[in-house]
């Protein structure tokens, strides 16, 4: 659910980044902070335990334009990928606007793959959203690894729906911004339609 700020003339969005553990969903957003404009981003935060990290910050776009003479501020998440933080990831998605599942593309991940993919959905229905229903983009990261899955092995197991779906490296920023910026603009959609929540 978009948070508007009259006074400054903003639409804040969350945009969540869920996958299993060690899946590069924080790489994704270290390598984001660090190739955007610093005047354009706010403080990253990185809340960590002994066994979790959630990463958090926001920006503001400037080539994305504004919807009813708002800018829009994006406030992206990272949550904690280990099954039994899963209290830390439902919070996370409360008021959430768009999705970006990370899949592990290792043949040896798939299992966790589809365990937190599920894990997602339960979560949101929680909350009352479908993931039918919200901005949702799927990112196949680790391409580069020796042992990874087809393409089409990951969509038919991860992606039946057909959601606009990217193959990535983060940590070489390979199909990072293509990501970040088709949720973007499925969030921007939604919320042009009057939708959001």
């Amino acid at each position: 659910m978009s948070f508007i700020n009259y006074l400054s003339r903003e639409i804040n969005c969350k945009i969540v980044y869920y996958g299993p553990g060690l899946c590069g969903k924080t790489t994704n957003l270290q390598y984001i902070y660090n190739k955007t404009n610093p005047e354009a981003k706010g403080k990253m935060i990185s809340l960590a335990t002994e066994t979790e990290r959630t990463l958090f910050f926001d920006f503001l776009p400037l080539s994305l334009g504004e919807i009813r003479g708002f800018r829009t501020r994006f406030h992206l998440y990272t949550v904690p990928g280990q099954v039994f933080y899963d209290a830390s990831r439902k919070l996370i998605l409360k008021g959430v606007d768009g999705v970006v599942f990370v899949a592990d593309s290792q043949i040896d991940r798939m299992d966790a793959n589809v365990e937190s993919l599920e894990n997602l959905r339960t979560n949101l229905a929680e909350q009352g959203y479908s993931l039918d229903k919200l901005p949702y983009v799927v990112q196949y990261n680790k391409r580069d690894l020796p042992s990874v899955a087809t393409l089409e092995e990951m969509r038919a197991l991860l992606n039946p729906s057909q959601n606009v779906d990217f193959e990535a490296v983060a940590t070489t920023g390979v199909g990072v911004f293509d990501t970040l910026k088709a949720v973007a603009k499925l969030v921007l959609t939604e919320l042009r339609r009057g939708g959001g929540g």
